[in-house]
């Protein structure tokens, strides 16, 4: 897909396609895992695998985080919305809401996709209860659906919002912004 990341503003945050030079406030926002994360982020946005943003707050211009779109298949014209992840600070601010609109505006009317997908550990109550509630329908849990590094295999809760759904989710999340 082209044009799969710009620069995407709210009142709250502005979602940037991710450049090197985020990188010194990316380490701030995420030191644990950031050198081998941003050298993996970066690798898939130059080969067009991924399209990966870094969240920046307007209130005080800091990068609080990151969202990508991953797992694009252009020829359905499918993206999937995630490794999504925000720095303390910023819970609870808007932020992580006001990007899934922004992405999600992005995916439906700019890139033309019919379908935006979102998949969370089957055990994290916080975000499957934060898809329902954009909402996005809630399709099944993947057993054994992968294996993640110091956890080992995990279920995937699967989400999904389409093309004929988003005008209903996209009037949720600005009321739910505006509130």
């Amino acid at each position: 897909m082209e044009n799969l990341t710009a620069t995407l503003e709210g009142s709250i945050v502005t979602l940037e396609p991710l450049r090197a030079e985020h990188a010194e406030e990316l380490w701030v926002a995420a030191h644990d895992y950031f050198e081998m994360w941003l050298k993996a982020s970066l690798k898939a946005a130059r080969e067009g695998r991924e399209g990966p943003f870094a969240t920046r707050m307007i209130a005080d211009g800091r990068i609080v985080g990151s969202s990508r779109y991953l797992n694009i298949r252009s020829f359905d014209r499918v993206v999937e919305i995630g490794w999504t992840w925000l720095h303390p600070s910023a819970w609870r601010t808007g932020a992580n809401l006001e990007a899934k609109l922004l992405m999600m505006r992005h995916a439906f009317e700019t890139l033309d996709c019919v379908r935006v997908e979102f998949k969370t550990d089957a055990r994290n109550e916080r975000s499957r209860a934060a898809l329902a509630a954009l909402p996005a329908q809630f399709e099944g849990v993947l057993r054994n659906h992968m294996i993640v590094p110091d956890v080992g295999q995990r279920d995937s809760a699967y989400f999904s919002v389409i093309d004929s759904e988003w005008p209903e989710v996209e009037a949720n999340l600005e009321r739910r912004l505006a509130s």
